[in-house]
């Protein structure tokens, strides 16, 4: 189907530029053949001239017999000035006038091309007349000869044909070329997208070398296309495996609080006499928080993954900072805050970030947490150090993964949900930031960066 269709493409630019030539021939041979006749009229009549100067000649020497001869002429009539036929070749013996056309009044020599004339129906004849003044007035002499033809002769019309069929012929062969030429790269474009489509080899279009033309654009815009295809479904694919991690990962965490409260459940009912109810009533409290808080944190990252709207007001760091320290903890808070630092953004969803990180940094401090706020260029800095441990540097990323939870996390707090950092990260996305853990002399330093608010 495809060589088909560029066959016929090929065919047609072929047949139209053939067309153009056959065109372009046939106006130009029209101008060199009507050239080429007025020039062969000219000579025509010239010749014819020549023979009835001979007759006028033979009229002034009073020398004019009855009849003339002439050599490759049609005829030639002598009139008196009473318009009598005088004289004539034999074939125009007997006839009376043949034209009264020429000469015109006041002209000597004429020349006209008549047809239809009484001795020559059915054809053109080329006319000269000429004036013989006499002592009895102005005699007259017509020569009469065939007049050359549009086409000028056989020959020159055939040329003129094997001249149009050639040149035709040519465009038609140089043009197939160009354009199968021309096509060729285009070919093994479709040819490879046909390949891609069928899922062989890499997502790449052939690029025709040596040439800077519009198909070389074509198959370079192509390449881009796909390449972004290309990322573009390796980022799917790896969304696809990240949420089938998560659903793996969501699963397990939420079945264990829910195995704990069975077995829990289970173990009191063996022994409904001896079980300290209140006890399990207490435990079970504990397994359904953890189990709360797992689900609200999925719902919140569900709304966080489908972009849900929210609301954005100017939000002032500092004093959101000071909301958020200035409530009890294990961990004794230091704050630095620059006055002046505002944002524009989620004041609840930020709170939940700055909250996220506290209970962080919280479970992992010794005795002190720092929050530092202040503007750097046009970036509003959030920093949240604690004195803890800190997070070796080929794990910094792993626990922003939902679900992760390091070894030291696990047998500091065994109740977390592992998707307090995922969900700050997020939010710091979805305000146009980015949430990252950096050097320190001690601990782990989350830095939180999204743009300032310029009034």
């Amino acid at each position: 189907m495809i060589r088909r269709l560029g066959r016929s493409l090929r065919l047609r630019l072929a047949l139209l530029a053939s067309l153009a030539m056959l065109l372009l021939n046939v106006v130009v041979s029209a101008f060199v053949l009507f050239a080429i006749r007025n020039e062969a009229g000219d000579i025509r009549a010239y010749d014819v001239a020549s023979q009835a100067l001979r007759v006028l000649l033979m009229v002034k020497r009073n020398q004019l017999p009855p009849t003339v001869t002439t050599d490759g002429l049609d005829g030639i009539q002598v009139l008196d000035s009473a318009g009598r036929v005088v004289s004539s070749t034999p074939n125009l013996a007997g006839l009376p006038r043949l034209t009264t056309v020429i000469p015109h009044r006041n002209t000597a020599n004429d020349v006209a091309e008549l047809c239809d004339l009484p001795a020559f129906p059915g054809r053109c004849e080329l006319v000269v007349s000429m004036h013989a003044y006499q002592p009895d007035g102005a005699w007259v002499i017509y020569a009469f000869a065939p007049a050359v033809p549009w086409y000028v002769s056989l020959k020159v019309l055939l040329f003129e044909i094997c001249v149009a069929a050639l040149l035709v012929a040519l465009t038609w062969f140089g043009v197939s070329r160009v354009v199968a030429r021309t096509l060729a790269p285009v070919h093994n474009i479709t040819k490879r997208l046909a390949e891609i489509t069928a899922g062989g080899g890499g997502m790449r279009l052939p690029v025709p070398q040596n040439v800077d033309d519009e198909i070389r654009r074509l198959a370079e815009t192509g390449n881009q296309m796909l390449e972004r295809l290309e990322a573009a479904m390796r980022k799917q694919a790896e969304a696809v495996e990240q949420q089938r991690r998560f659903a793996g990962d969501a699963s397990h965490d939420l079945r264990s609080p829910i195995t704990a409260m069975r077995t829990q459940v289970e173990d009191a009912l063996l022994n409904p006499e001896d079980a300290d109810w209140r006890a399990t009533g207490a435990a079970l409290l504990a397994s359904l928080d953890r189990l709360q808080a797992i689900v609200t944190d999925l719902l919140t990252l569900t709304k966080l993954d489908a972009g849900a709207p929210s609301s954005r007001e100017p939000v002032d760091l500092c004093e959101l900072v000071a909301a958020e320290t200035g409530r009890p903890r294990s961990k004794n808070v230091v704050t630095t805050l620059q006055p002046g630092v505002t944002v524009t953004g989620d004041r609840l969803q930020l709170a939940r970030l700055l909250t996220n990180l506290l209970d962080n940094a919280e479970r992992h401090a010794e005795s002190q947490i720092l929050v530092t706020v202040r503007r750097q260029d046009r970036q509003a800095v959030l920093e949240v150090l604690d004195d803890g441990a800190g997070i070796e540097p080929g794990h910094r990323e792993t626990v922003f993964q939902r679900f992760t939870r390091l070894d030291a996390s696990r047998n500091r707090d065994a109740g977390g949900t592992g998707l307090g950092l995922p969900i700050a990260r997020e939010i710091a996305h979805a305000h146009g930031g980015t949430l990252t853990i950096e050097d320190s002399e001690r601990g782990a330093r989350f830095v939180l960066r999204i743009p300032v608010r310029e009034d």
